[in-house]
Order: structure tokens, then C-alpha cells, then sequence
């Protein structure tokens, strides 16, 4: 029984959430006492369920284009022929983490303009660090008789890279994408101070109007999808974890 707690937990908290983002009017009588002189406990200004989903649609047009990214410069950096850009491909990935959201943000709006661009802009460049150093590390340390074996089979790079190489880095990659949407979906709510469609709008909205049932739940709707995606990917994570160390016995 204690084994499948974890998981009736998790489920629990899926419930919950598919039901507040689809029908909150059933949680005002808990949210009331939190706000004051009337006003409104639940958030009125849109409807939950679109800005939850284009809240996670913006996280992940980001988390695709940082792997792409990401990966791309990794492979780049490990193989002979571009090893020699490792430092520059460092201090590229570490500029996002150099800057904070609120200043890419600023920076962005001149040149793109309000609303989802530079959103994604400052979510790209912050997502990249974890992924980029988690393919790095895995490419780099890859058993040395599982590759000599690759090439003894006569494989060429690509082929290497392509049925060795990332199939046995994929759990690795995958911590790091893990870690890069754990950010992204947080950091992706200050995108509403920039007019992107994001559940920020009603954080911004309780703060503004000193509604605390505002700010309480787009806080715990942000924070229920970031350990509900997070397990998720640990989960995938896992099993991949588990596959290559089958194909490698």
C-alpha cells in the first residue's frame, strides 16, 4: 500500500488541478475568506484553463528550441573538429543565467515587441545552461568499450552518435530538460509584465488589487504543474535509464 502512495498522491493532485482550471467556481467558498471588501475570489479577468494552457504552450516552444539548441552544441563540442569552440559555447549558454528574466524582457521588447516574443526569448536562454551541461556531461562519459565496440562494427560518426551516442546520453539529457521546465514554468510568469498570455496575469492581478486569493491560486496552479511535470519527467527519465542499461548488458 505504502508503495502506491506516491503515486494516489500525484493522481490526487492531477484531480484537483483539472478541476479548478475547468470549474474554479467550485473553490470560491475556500477562497473567499482571503479576500476583502467584497471583492471577487476567483479570478475573473479570463478563463484559468486557457491561461494554463498557454502558460505550458509557451514552456514548451521554449524547452523544444533550448534542447535543439542545446544538444546541437554539445555534439558540436565533443567531437575533434570542435572541441576548440567549448569555451565559447560555454559562455554563450551561461548568458541567460547571467542575466536576470526582468532585464532579458527589457532588452527584448525594443527589438520584438510586447507580448509571447520575448517571453520566449528570456525562456530560451534561460533554459539552455541545464540542458547544454547535461549533454556535455553525458557525451563526454560515455563508456569506452561501448564505443570502441561501435566503431570495431564498423559504424561511421553518424551512426555513432545517432544509435550510440544519444540513445545512451538520453537519460541524462533528459535530467536537464527536466530542470530546464521546472524553471521555465516559473520564470514563464513574469511574461505577463510584457502582455504575454501567461498565468502570471493572475498573480499580477491579485498583487495589483490586493487580492490574496488571486496571487494564491495562480501561485499553486504554477507550482502543481511544475511537480506534476517534474515527476512526469523523472518517471521517462527513469525508464530510458533503465532501457539503455538493458542494451548495454
Amino acid at each position: 500500500m505504502k508503495a502506491w502512495l506516491p503515486a494516489l498522491l500525484r493522481l490526487a493532485v492531477l484531480a484537483l488541478l483539472v478541476v479548478f482550471i475547468t470549474s474554479p467556481n467550485w473553490f470560491e467558498p475556500l477562497l473567499k475568506p482571503l479576500t476583502e471588501n467584497g471583492a471577487p475570489a476567483i479570478y475573473n479577468q479570463g478563463s484559468l484553463l486557457t491561461l494554463t494552457l498557454q502558460h505550458l504552450r509557451i514552456v514548451l516552444m521554449a524547452t523544444v528550441a533550448a534542447t535543439i539548441v542545446a544538444v546541437a552544441l554539445a555534439i558540436l563540442v565533443t567531437r575533434p573538429a570542435g572541441a576548440e569552440f567549448l569555451p565559447l559555447s560555454r559562455s554563450l549558454v551561461n548568458i541567460g543565467q547571467t542575466f536576470p528574466p526582468v532585464a532579458v524582457l527589457a532588452l527584448a521588447v525594443p527589438a520584438v515587441g510586447f507580448g509571447e516574443k520575448p517571453t520566449l526569448i528570456a525562456l530560451f536562454l534561460y533554459g539552455l545552461l541545464p540542458i547544454f551541461e547535461n549533454a556535455l556531461t553525458a557525451l563526454a562519459t560515455l563508456p569506452g568499450n561501448v564505443m570502441e565496440a561501435a566503431r570495431g562494427a564498423g559504424m561511421t560518426s553518424w551512426q555513432r552518435l545517432m544509435k550510440v551516442e544519444l540513445p545512451l546520453s538520453a537519460p541524462v539529457i533528459l535530467g536537464g530538460i527536466r530542470l530546464s521546465v521546472v524553471i521555465s514554468l516559473a520564470t514563464a510568469t513574469i511574461g505577463s509584465t510584457v502582455a504575454a498570455k501567461t498565468l502570471g496575469e493572475v498573480i499580477i492581478a491579485g498583487l495589483i488589487s490586493n487580492n490574496l486569493a488571486f496571487v494564491l491560486q495562480g501561485g499553486l496552479i504554477v507550482a502543481a504543474l511544475a511537480v506534476l511535470i517534474y515527476d512526469g519527467l523523472s518517471a521517462v527519465e527513469r525508464y530510458a535509464a533503465r532501457r539503455m542499461g538493458q542494451g548495454t548488458e
